[in-house]
Formats: structure tokens, sequence, C-alpha cells
């Protein structure tokens, strides 16, 4: 006995196989193109985020100096950073986050190759168990060499744990949305084989060039969504896609900026060691013969101005040198609780004098509720100083200055903010991005190190400063610091 099947039947069962076909195999690149997308992308942040903790911790790093990149490491674990492993040159354990510290048996030789370049690097997926939680963590292993700029010597090397956990959730929502969309394709294609073929070849060709398009980087592409059926869900999740691998790439570009930066204050440091070395000494004998000179009672009045020209002008030299040690040079904070009126109040002394000789006046409000902050006064003070003298410069001859500092934010994330503003000319629009930038100065004296020196200060106190527009004439400098609460 045969039999029969029809033709509208074979056409429907022949289709739903072709589609079958189709949905998964296209489904199936998109999702391994979006798993390697994302794999890569966190590699590539990992590679990054290592590159600038070994970058900040380099100097400790060269002189042993354990204790030092200890607390460095300590300070940046989190959710996503897991643990962090220095190793010495010798390819031994250095120093650990408190993640690995039992597990010396497993890290602690490093996985790099003898022969590793600058460029090399270390990665694999790992899964490891987690003694505090006894949870299987899926972990992203990346290390890289560490070493000095221009030496072909290996220093050590840097090994970090990176969380999977987050890009597997993501990867799993994508699949799962995928083959929802997917069944659901298959479902509509036996109520109307012509309808659903023209609804769904379109989207699908436009969601394979994106593929290719994300595939080389170019994240731009955004699908229309002209339904809101599953093909406007899958374009929109493409969409999402999309836009998160670009948020991920700005992401990668401002850590490319920091690094960049790091390297540039690496550089200023060298250059900034050369000429300390090479001009100090030679200054110090010229500056002492010339006060010699100077104290000799027998020199005439003409000869005496010169001198002392000369030795303002070695002055000059010895502070522009200083400024560069101070900005170049990295240093840790002294922290200790502190009031800020107090810290104001004694920056306020060190400029009070130029002030009253161009009769400026000097406004102060604090808020009443200002706790005590834990912070470097000393530096702080530079700060603060900085910026009243370059007020007390830019404002006419009877201005003012004002400070006012409050305390900000919400109840889980407090800050204190500090206000310095002036009645002077002002900065230019032009100007503002580029203040904080060293070397760069308006003023026929200086040498533009004091608010990019201000600037490190304050960042160092993971705080924010920057220029505020002015509804009147003048400048506002606003610097922001987190106040945290003793436990």
């Amino acid at each position: 006995m045969k039999f029969h099947i029809s033709l509208q039947s074979r056409f429907l069962l022949t289709f739903v196989a072709l589609l079958v076909f189709l949905i998964t195999s296209i489904l199936f690149i998109i999702g391994n193109k979006e798993v390697r997308a994302i794999f890569r992308e966190e590699t590539e942040k990992g590679v990054l985020i290592a590159r600038d903790i070994a970058q900040l911790n380099f100097q400790p790093l060269v002189f042993y100096d354990e204790e030092g990149v200890q607390k460095n490491i300590d300070d940046q674990i989190d959710n996503k950073l897991l643990y962090i492993i220095f190793f010495d040159r010798y390819n031994k354990h250095f120093v650990s986050t408190d993640f690995v510290k039992n597990r010396k048996d497993i890290y602690e030789f490093s996985s790099l190759s003898e022969d590793a370049d600058k460029e090399s690097f270390y990665s694999q997926q790992k899964k490891i168990n987690d003694s505090a939680t006894g949870q299987v963590l899926h972990v992203l292993e990346i290390e890289i060499p560490i070493f000095a700029e221009e030496s072909p010597q290996k220093w050590g090397s840097i090994k970090i744990g990176v969380s999977l956990d987050d890009m597997r959730r993501e990867i799993f929502r994508s699949r799962f949305w995928l083959i929802l969309i997917g069944t659901v394709g298959i479902f509509l294609g036996f109520i109307g084989v012509r309808l659903l073929t023209k609804r769904i070849t379109n989207p699908l060709l436009r969601l394979v060039e994106g593929t290719e398009k994300v595939s080389r980087g170019d994240f731009s592409l955004s699908i229309p969504v002209k339904s809101q059926d599953e093909i406007g869900d899958l374009a929109r999740s493409f969409n999402q896609m999309s836009l998160r691998l670009k948020e991920m790439r700005q992401r990668i570009d401002e850590a490319n900026k920091k690094l960049i930066q790091a390297e540039k204050l690496a550089s200023i440091g060298r250059i900034s060691a050369g000429i300390a070395h090479e001009i100090r000494n030679p200054l110090t004998s010229v500056k002492l013969n010339i006060q010699k000179v100077i104290e000799d009672a027998g020199i005439d009045r003409i000869d005496m101005d010169h001198l002392e020209i000369a030795h303002e002008g070695i002055n000059q030299i010895e502070s522009f040198i200083k400024e560069m040690l101070n900005y170049t040079r990295v240093s840790g904070l002294n922290l200790d609780e502190f009031s800020m009126p107090q810290i104001i109040e004694e920056s306020a002394k060190m400029v009070k004098h130029s002030m009253e000789l161009k009769g400026v006046g000097l406004e102060k409000n604090y808020d009443a509720e200002l706790p005590p902050i834990r912070v470097d006064a000393d530096k702080l003070r530079l700060v603060f100083v900085n910026i009243m003298r370059n007020a007390n410069e830019a404002v006419e001859p009877g201005g003012s200055i004002k400070i006012f500092a409050s305390l900000v934010g919400t109840p889980s994330k407090r800050a204190i903010k500090i206000e310095i503003s002036d009645n002077g000319c002002g900065i230019p629009e032009r100007d503002k991005e580029n203040i904080f930038e060293p070397y760069f100065t308006t003023k026929t004296s200086g040498f533009g190190l004091g608010l990019a020196n201000a600037r490190k200060i304050v960042e160092q106190h993971k705080g924010t400063i920057h220029v505020k527009k002015s509804k009147e004439a003048g400048t506002i400098f606003e610097i922001v610091l987190p106040y945290e609460e003793e436990k």
C-alpha cells in the first residue's frame, strides 16, 4: 500500500526542512560570531587591564616592594576582576591577592614561555572552585610579560583572572532568544509559506550582512525594526548586540587613552630625571658662586643688579625642575583624618599676603555638616594654593575670590565638593580642555605644571577636578572628593 502525499504537503515539508536548516545555520553562525566577538573583546579588555595594572606597579615591582604592589592590587579587585598575581623575573610567585593565596600549588609559577616578548600574552579559560562559596567559577586567565621601556629584559609578569559569568549569561540569553525566534519562525512557516518566506528572508539577509560587518569591526549598522513580531525581536537583539559591542570598543579606546597618558607621564619622568641630574649640580655651583660674589661689599651697584638678575634666573630654573619632578614623581598618599575647612584656611594663609597687596577679597562659606575626611592634607594644600594663586593673578585689583565647601551625594555615596571661583578674566573655551595638560599655560610666567599636578593629586584621592561654566565673568574650579564613613 502506497501513501499519497500531496504537493502542498511535500512543499510544506520541503519548505519546513529547508527553513529549519536555514534558520538553524544562520542562528548558529550569528551565535558563534557573537560568542567569538564577545570573547575576543573580553580577552583584549583583559590584556589592557593587565597592562594598566602592570604599568601602575612597575616601579614597586622593580624595587621588590611587595607591600606597595600588594596594596595597589588589593584596591583593584572587584566582582569582575577575581585575582591578580605578580611573578618576578625568574617566573616565581611574587605577590598575589587573597583569592589565590591558598592555591600556590596551582599558581606558583608563570605560564608564559621563556621567549615571550612585549606583545606576547597567555590566555586560557578555567573552572575554579571558590572555597568561600563552594561554587565553580568560570574564569578567563590572562598573563602578560612586564618589560621596562627600551629594555629587552623581562622584569616579571602579571596574571589576572577575569570572571566570565556576565559573558556566559549574555551568551545564554542571546542563544535562548535566537533559538526561540527560530522555533517560532518554523511554526509560522506552516501558516503562510509565501508571506513567511518574504518576511524572514529579507531581515535574515540583513542580519547576515550585519554579522559580517560586526566581524570586521564595524558596529555602526543598525537594522530598522519595522515589526513587533519575532523578526523584530531578532533585529532588536542584533541592534542591542551591536550597541554593546560599540560601547565595549569605546571603553577599550578610553583604556588606551589612559595607557597613553601613563606612557606620556613615564616619558616626562625620564626626561625630568635626566634634567635634574645634568643641571642641578652645576647650577648649584653657579648659584653658590653668585651668592658669594653678591656678598662682596666691593661690587658696584650696576654689577650687583646684573648678579641679582642672574640669581633670580637660577631660582626660576630650580623652581621649574622642582615642579617637573613633583609632577612626574609617583608617590603614595599619607592619609589621615582632617577637617576640610582647616585645610582650606591653611592654604589661604599662604596666598593671603599677595592678595592683600592687590586688594583682593576672599569670601569663604563652609557647610556646617562637613565631616572629617581621610586625605593627604599636604598634597591638597598644594592643589588649593595653586588654584587660589591663579585666581589672584586673574582678577583685577579689588576683585574677589569665593570658596564654598559642601557635602553632596546620597547617603550611600557621599562626597565633599569644593568650589573656588573668581570674577577675573575667565578661561577661553578653546583652552578649557587643555589647562590640566602638562606644560600648557596662558601666562607669561610659570611652567604649566601647576594644574596638571593638581589633577594628579585629586585623581590620587579618587576625586575629580574640572572647570565649570560661570554665569558671570570669571572662572569656577570644582573639586569633588569621595567621602567614606569609618565602619
